[in-house]
Parts: C-alpha cells; sequence; structure tokens
C-alpha cells in the first residue's frame, strides 16, 4: 500500500469516528443547514438537471435539498451502484420511489439511465468525508465517483463539482493520488467555500 493510500485510510477512520458521534437531532440540525446554504448556491438555481445522491447514516443530510431541488422543477439523477462499483443514474421521483440497496444504500427505483446520464449535469453533488484547502476531495475509497468524474473529464463535460459536508471536515490536507479530481465548491451548515480563480460564481 501506498502511502498516499493507507495515509487516506488513516484520516478515513479518524473522519468515520467522529461522524458515529453525531446524535441524531445534531445530524438532522445539521442537514436543514446544509440544505439551506446548498440552495443558496447560483449554479444550484441555475441548474436544469442535478446529479445527487442520498445520504445514509450520519452522513451529512441531502433529503431536504433532494425535495426542494425537485419541487423547484430540477431534475435529479441519483445514483445507483452497479457490481463493478461504477454508477448508473436514474431520475429521483420523491421519497415514496426509494428502495433499499446493497451496502445500506438508498436508490431509485426508476428507470436505468445508463453511467453516461451524468453527463447532461449542470452540477454534480458528490458525497465525500473531507476536502482541503486546494479543492481535493477525499471519498470513502470505493473509487465509485472517481469514476464518475473521469467520464466527465474524458467528454468534456464541465458541471460544477461540489461536495457536502461537516464544517470540521473542511481540512487543511488530505493525501491525494494523481487520479484525484478537486472540486470547486464545499457546502457544510457553516457555508460555502469556493476553490480556485475558475469556480464558477466568483
Amino acid at each position: 500500500m501506498s502511502d498516499d493510500m493507507s495515509g487516506k485510510a488513516a484520516v478515513r477512520r479518524e473522519l468515520l469516528a467522529a461522524r458515529k458521534l453525531l446524535s441524531g437531532e445534531d445530524a438532522h440540525e445539521a442537514a436543514v443547514m446544509l440544505a439551506r446554504r446548498a440552495l443558496d448556491l447560483p449554479e444550484l438555481a441555475r441548474a436544469r438537471t442535478v446529479a445527487a445522491y442520498v445520504s445514509v447514516g450520519r452522513e451529512p443530510g441531502t433529503r431536504a435539498l433532494l425535495d426542494t431541488l425537485r419541487a423547484r422543477g430540477a431534475r435529479v439523477l441519483l445514483p445507483v451502484l452497479m457490481a463493478d462499483d461504477d454508477l448508473d443514474w436514474a431520475a429521483y421521483a420523491g421519497a415514496g420511489h426509494l428502495v433499499r440497496a446493497g451496502r445500506g444504500l438508498l436508490e431509485p427505483d426508476g428507470t436505468r439511465l445508463g453511467p453516461d446520464a451524468v453527463l447532461e449535469a449542470d452540477v454534480v453533488l458528490l458525497p465525500g468525508l473531507a476536502v482541503d484547502g486546494r479543492g481535493m476531495r477525499l471519498g470513502r475509497g470505493g473509487g465509485s465517483y472517481d469514476r464518475v468524474l473521469a467520464r466527465l473529464a474524458l467528454a468534456g463535460a464541465e458541471p460544477a463539482l461540489a461536495v457536502l459536508l461537516y464544517d470540521n471536515e473542511v481540512v487543511a490536507r488530505v493525501p491525494e493520488e494523481p487520479h484525484d479530481h478537486p472540486v470547486q465548491a464545499v457546502v457544510t451548515p457553516g457555508g460555502v467555500r469556493r476553490f480556485g480563480a475558475e469556480a464558477p460564481g466568483v
């Protein structure tokens, strides 16, 4: 295992342990604030199609955000994990159309649109465990979103990329590997931070 990979594993363990300490009430309050902050993003206000995800466990909550985006008329795409850990996509049709899937995930029950459906997104909201001052994101290590970001880059698609985190998960630096892609913004319950001179809306 490389130093970067072992470093990532240690940081992941620490951050996941911190999330487990959150009470249900704290997680709910954070989710309400996170949705409010995210909805202030001009990129989301303009977006016709948003690729997002359903939070599970103590992940920063996305349910209120998904419902508000859909109510605003945005087409919301949610991931469907495939056997090879790549992501297919389906449209979000409301909480009543989410079904239990492997690894404790919730997925939409609608028509599968194919891995390339993400290329239609104006904004991609990414899960993660941390982001640093350069916009480098630390994911859970499964590689699913690395594939999504590589697919976007290969196609020349340039949606706004934002990661949804808790305030304490914006850190000085995360370990990185050559295939890692920076995001343009992080949304936390405390606000929005943008990275790089090219970030949209700056």
